[in-house]
C-alpha cells in the first residue's frame, strides 16, 4: 500500500463538490437534475465508503502536506479518520437517496441537493484533512453549508431564528479554532498533524507543558463545545426541526459529530492539559442530564430525538473529558447510525406505536422495588466493568457510561417482577441484562485495542474532582430511573405538575436565547401568505 490510495479519498468530496456545484447552476428542469445529482452523490458517497474502508486495514496513511510550514493540502487517514469517513458517508448515502423521494416535486429540490452535496464534501474534507489550517477551511465550510439548509424555507421564522442562533455560535466556535491554530503554529513551527502529534507526545514525555498548550486546548474545547450544542447554547437544534427531515437526519447523526470529533483528533494536545479536560467533564455531565431529563417531557417526536441528541452529545463529551476517548468514538458510530434511522422513520412512528400497543394490566412498579433493582443493576455494571478492567477508579468514562446503559434497562427488569411475575419472564429478563453488560463493556475492550494507535489509551482517575462528577452522574440518572417510574403515578399533584411545564419548556434556557438573539438581530416580519382568489358567481376572476 502507498500513500496514493490516501489521495484517491479525496475523489469522493470532489465528486460531490462537482455534483452539488452542476446541480446549482441548472435554472431548468430542476426536478430531473436534482434527481440525477442525488445519484451521481450516493455513487460518490459509495465509493467513499469502500475506500474508507480500505484505508481502515492499511492505516495509517500520510500525504504530507503539499504546501508551506505545513500549511496547504494534505491528508492523514488513521483508523479513527477511516472510521468516521466511512461512517459520514455511509449516513451520506443514505440521507443523499432518501432526500431524492422526500423532495419529489419540491420546487427548490435542486438547491437543496447543491447545498446537501456542498456540506457533505466539506465534513468528508474535514475527517481526512492532513493539517490544522485544511480541517479549519472545511470547518468553517461546513458550518455555512448547513446554514443554508436551515434555511431552505426562509419564510419560515422558527428556521430563521434557530439558523441565526446556530450562525453566532459557529462563528464563535470558529474564532476559538482560529485562535488554537495561531497558537499551534507559534508553538510547532507547523500546522501539520505528524508534527503536532509528534511535539505532544515529546511534551507528553518531558512532563513540561508549556502555558500555550493549555490556552490552545481549552480554545479547542470550547470550539468542540460549540460546535455540539451544549448547555446554554443548545437551542439552536432543537428548532431545525423546520427544515426538510433529510437536514435533521444528517445534522444528528453526521454534522453535529465534527465537534467530537475535533476533540478525538487532537486528543494527544487537548489531554495534555487537565482544565481542558475538567470543563469537558463538567460541561458535558450537565448537558448529558439536561438533555436527558428534558427529552422525557416532549411531545413531539423530532424535538425530543433533538433533545436526545444534545444529551448523547454530552455523553460523549463528558467520557473524552474522563479520557476514555475510544469509548467516546463508538458512541459516536452507535449514536449516529440509530439516531439517522430515528428521523428518517419519524413519520411512521404513530403507525409503529398502534402496530405495538398491548393492554397493559395497570399498576405502577412500587418505588421500593424500583430503588432496589436500581442498586442491583449498577452492582451488576460493577462486577461486569471489573472483569473488563473498566473499574470507576481505572476507566471511569466507560465505567459511568455503561451504569447508564444498564440503568436503561432497570424498568424492563421492573416490569418483569411487577406486573405478569413468572420465574420464565424474570429469568429471560435478567439474561437479556447480562448480555447487554457482557456486549457494552466487550465491545469497549475491543474499540479500545482497535484504536490504541490512533487515540490516547484510556485513562485512570485524576482525582477527588472526576470520582465526585463520575458518582453524581450515576446517582442523578438512577435518580431520573425511579423518579421516571413514579411520576405517572403523581401526575395529578400540582408540584409535580408544575415541574412538568418548566422541564417541557427546557427550563427557559432557550426562552432566553431567543430574546437575546432578537434584541440584538431582530427577525423581518414574515411575507404575507400567498391565498388564492375565490371568483365571485357570475363573475369570472
Amino acid at each position: 500500500m502507498t500513500p496514493n490510495l490516501t489521495w484517491c479519498l479525496a475523489l469522493g468530496p470532489f465528486a460531490l463538490a462537482v455534483a452539488g456545484m452542476a446541480t446549482g447552476s441548472v435554472k431548468s428542469g430542476q426536478r430531473r437534475v436534482g434527481g440525477g445529482a442525488a445519484w451521481i452523490a450516493g455513487f460518490a458517497l459509495a465509493l467513499a465508503v469502500a475506500a474508507g474502508v480500505c484505508v481502515a486495514v492499511n492505516s495509517p496513511l500520510v500525504t504530507g502536506t503539499v504546501g508551506v510550514a505545513g500549511v496547504g493540502l494534505g491528508f492523514y487517514v488513521d483508523t479513527l479518520a477511516a472510521i468516521m469517513f466511512a461512517l459520514v458517508a455511509f449516513v451520506g448515502l443514505i440521507v443523499v437517496l432518501y432526500s431524492r423521494n422526500y423532495l419529489d416535486g419540491d420546487r427548490g429540490q435542486a438547491r437543496f441537493t447543491k447545498w446537501l452535496c456542498l456540506t457533505l464534501a466539506a465534513v468528508l474534507l474535514l475527517i481526512i484533512s492532513g493539517n490544522l489550517f485544511q480541517f479549519a477551511l472545511a470547518w468553517i465550510a461546513t458550518s455555512l453549508g448547513l446554514n443554508k439548509l436551515l434555511l431552505f424555507y426562509p419564510e419560515r421564522q422558527a428556521a430563521v431564528l434557530a439558523a441565526r442562533k446556530k450562525f453566532l455560535a459557529s462563528r464563535l466556535g470558529d474564532l476559538c479554532l482560529i485562535a488554537a491554530t495561531v497558537l499551534l503554529h507559534q508553538a510547532f513551527g507547523s500546522l501539520d498533524y505528524a508534527v503536532l502529534f509528534a511535539g505532544a507526545e515529546a511534551m507528553r514525555v518531558g512532563g513540561d507543558i508549556p502555558a500555550a498548550i493549555h490556552a490552545v486546548a481549552v480554545f479547542l474545547v470550547i470550539a468542540a463545545l460549540l460546535k455540539s450544542a451544549q448547555f446554554p447554547l443548545h437551542g439552536w437544534l432543537t428548532e431545525v426541526m423546520e427544515t426538510p427531515t433529510p437536514v435533521s437526519a444528517l445534522l444528528h447523526a453526521g454534522v453535529i459529530n465534527a465537534g467530537g470529533f475535533l476533540v478525538l483528533r487532537f486528543a494527544g494536545v487537548i489531554s495534555l492539559s487537565s482544565p481542558s479536560m475538567e470543563i469537558l467533564v463538567i460541561v458535558g455531565g450537565v448537558t448529558a442530564l439536561f438533555g436527558s431529563v428534558v427529552m422525557l417531557t416532549q411531545t413531539s417526536v423530532k424535538v425530543s430525538l433533538a433533545y436526545s441528541t444534545i444529551a448523547q452529545m454530552g455523553f460523549m463529551m463528558l467520557q473524552c473529558g474522563l479520557g476514555a476517548f475510544a469509548a467516546a468514538l463508538l458512541h459516536i458510530v452507535a449514536h449516529s447510525l440509530y439516531k439517522a434511522h430515528a428521523f428518517l422513520s419519524s413519520g411512521s412512528v404513530i403507525d409503529l406505536a398502534r402496530a405495538s400497543w398491548s393492554p397493559s394490566p395497570g399498576g405502577q412498579p412500587h418505588p421500593a422495588r424500583m430503588a432496589m433493582i436500581v442498586g442491583l443493576v449498577l452492582a451488576a455494571a460493577l462486577v461486569v466493568g471489573t472483569l473488563f478492567g473498566a473499574t470507576i477508579t481505572a476507566q471511569p468514562g466507560v465505567f459511568a457510561l455503561g451504569a447508564v446503559v444498564m440503568l436503561g434497562l432497570a424498568h424492563l427488569i421492573t416490569q418483569a417482577f411487577d406486573e405478569r411475575p413468572s420465574l420464565y419472564v424474570v429469568g429471560r429478563t435478567v439474561a437479556l441484562a447480562l448480555v447487554v453488560s457482557l456486549a457494552y463493556f466487550g465491545l469497549q475492550w475491543a474499540v479500545e485495542h482497535v484504536l490504541a494507535g490512533s487515540l490516547p489509551p484510556v485513562q485512570a482517575l485524576r482525582g477527588p474532582l472526576d470520582l465526585v462528577i463520575v458518582v453524581l452522574v450515576v446517582l442523578a440518572f438512577a435518580a431520573v430511573t425511579v423518579f421516571q417510574s413514579v411520576l405517572p403515578g403523581k401526575a395529578d399533584a400540582p408540584r409535580w405538575q408544575a415541574a412538568y411545564v418548566h422541564l417541557a419548556n427546557g427550563l427557559y434556557v432557550n426562552t432566553l436565547a431567543n430574546r437575546l438573539v432578537l434584541r440584538f438581530w431582530p427577525s423581518p416580519p414574515p411575507p404575507p401568505a400567498i391565498v388564492p382568489s375565490t371568483p365571485v358567481s357570475g363573475v369570472p376572476s
